[in-house]
């Protein structure tokens, strides 16, 4: 089964591709640059959802829904923000069909039918959101406003790929708003660690936290922050952002609060999201060649069993053993598969299960059955053991915790030796085209620099760390003199 997918050394663009669809995690739909995110690609999401949504509420923060369809004039009133996705969006310009005379079967726009304004599919949600705080805001009691919403967006793409990029993808998006600009920056760095610690620990990817030079700043923001983590290919992969706003949106829809000495101020904004983009970063950061691996965190199955057998009389005696150790396994909270399947040989489940990256492995036969053993394999390593069957449930959780920490110390290993300190712009270029990753380099602060670097090697500022230590330097590029390095790679 792994043979059907292309090696990541021969081109890990259609491994990639391959993996995402031979895995069963979504497909191409009929809607250009849209995707199906197929049932097993869905829980996967689930999972991170789950998990993303309980921090969120930890930390305060409560889930609202609001439209999918922004009026054009309200998309505007943050110039920045408007310009910074003009070229993405959808619009509705009429609400009606109708039979077409010339087409007989057909239908055709109701020219009658036209909206009085032009609606804006959301590309994001700052417009609609601000404008709705406008009302629920009057006194710095109805403050601070900590809201996330859970929700779709259409990005016109025009180059898409299964999950890293699609015309709509699934997301979440806080919103909160704020009576200082000092709340409003902790809540940005707040939402950052939570975003940091949600790769780190259920992801097991390790990321760098850092801010956002001022060309690849979001619109309408004063200041983003970013995690960046480093795919296999050396690619980095922008894996989620956090936003502080300052007074943008509070200004562009007259936001206003009556602060505790009677005044009227503007209110202070974040906002900060991640997508199933996730679902990419996930795939590229841990998959081989025989499919993928899942961090046992976010595993939709996290034990298969699978039984050997050549007779139904077989089968019947490895099943009542094989139900009995995954009803216990499942007392203890893990998701459990008995594959039992007659249609199959044990081989194909192998190489099926090998594929969908489930963490644990458990197979059962007569042999099995007379010795009290079991064969235990485990998917990030390939190892496979003999367990007694009296002890293989205790053990369980203990071997997916090393799952889980032996991805991450794998992936942990492989982005710092993708780390690499650069102190020209030959040795920068020279590095990004035979190592890849991540390349510590000088610049000189201007955005001129950073747009010629990038024109001449599709490289960007992927952050400046916030962990980076000043120091004196000069720009890699122009000479000028510089106080600490930064993060650049090419990028999905």
């Amino acid at each position: 089964m792994g043979k059907e997918i292309t090696s990541r050394e021969a081109d890990y663009s259609q491994w990639y591709i391959d993996l995402v669809k031979k895995a069963d995690l979504a497909e191409n739909s009929e809607v250009r640059g849209c995707m199906v995110i197929k049932p097993y690609g869905y829980s996967i999401w689930e999972k991170m959802q789950q998990a993303l949504d309980k921090m969120f509420k930890d930390t305060g923060h409560v889930n609202a829904y609001f439209p999918l369809f922004v009026p054009k004039s309200m998309f505007e009133a943050e110039e920045k923000n408007a310009e910074g996705f003009a070229k993405e969006c959808a619009i509705v310009t009429h609400y009606r069909l109708k039979n077409d005379p010339s087409r007989p079967g057909k239908l055709m726009v109701d020219p009658e039918a036209k909206l009085e304004e032009e609606l804006v599919v959301r590309p994001t949600s700052e417009a609609i959101i601000w404008s709705t705080y406008k009302k629920w805001i009057q006194s710095y009691r109805d403050l601070p406003l900590l809201i996330n919403q859970w929700a779709n967006v259409v990005r016109w793409e025009m180059r898409t790929r299964l999950f890293l990029r699609t015309a709509e993808f699934l997301w979440q998006e806080g919103h909160t708003a704020h009576a200082t600009a000092a709340e409003a920056v902790a809540e940005t760095k707040q939402m950052l660690d939570v975003y940091a610690e949600f790769a780190e620990t259920f992801m097991a990817m390790p990321v760098i936290k850092g801010r956002k030079s001022e060309g690849e700043r979001f619109p309408g923001a004063v200041d983003t922050y970013c995690i960046e983590a480093m795919m296999q290919d050396g690619k980095a992969l922008q894996a989620g952002t956090s936003h502080f706003l300052g007074q943008n949106f509070a200004n562009a829809f007259d936001v206003q609060f009556t602060n505790k000495e009677g005044k009227l101020e503007k209110v202070w904004g974040t906002s900060w999201g991640v997508s199933t983009r996730l679902m990419g970063a996930l795939i590229m950061a841990h998959s081989d060649d025989d499919g993928l691996i899942i961090p046992p965190k976010l595993a939709p199955i996290h034990v298969v069993i699978i039984p050997i057998f050549k007779s139904e009389e077989e089968l019947n005696k490895v099943s009542t053993k094989a139900e009995e150790i995954a009803k216990e396994l499942h007392k203890l909270g893990l998701s459990v598969k008995f594959d039992n399947r007659d249609t199959l040989k044990p081989g194909f489940k192998f190489a099926e299960y090998e594929l969908k990256g489930v963490p644990v492995r458990i197979a059962i036969g007569p042999r099995d059955l007379e010795n009290g053993t079991v064969e235990v394999a485990r998917r990030d390593t390939k190892e496979k053991k003999v367990m007694q069957m009296t002890s293989v449930v205790a053990e369980m959780p203990a071997l997916l915790d090393s799952i889980q920490q032996t991805i991450y110390n794998r992936a942990l290993a492989f982005r710092n030796e993708k780390i690499t300190k650069v102190d020209s712009y030959e040795e920068l270029k020279r590095v990004l085209d035979e190592k890849g990753g991540f390349v510590s380099a000088h610049w000189d602060g201007t955005a001129e620099t950073e747009g010629r670097i990038k024109d001449e090697t599709k490289a960007t500022i992927r952050c400046i760390p916030l962990d980076a230590v000043e120091e004196d330097g000069v720009c890699i590029y122009s000479g000028k003199p510089s106080k600490q390095r930064v993060l650049f790679a090419r990028a999905y």
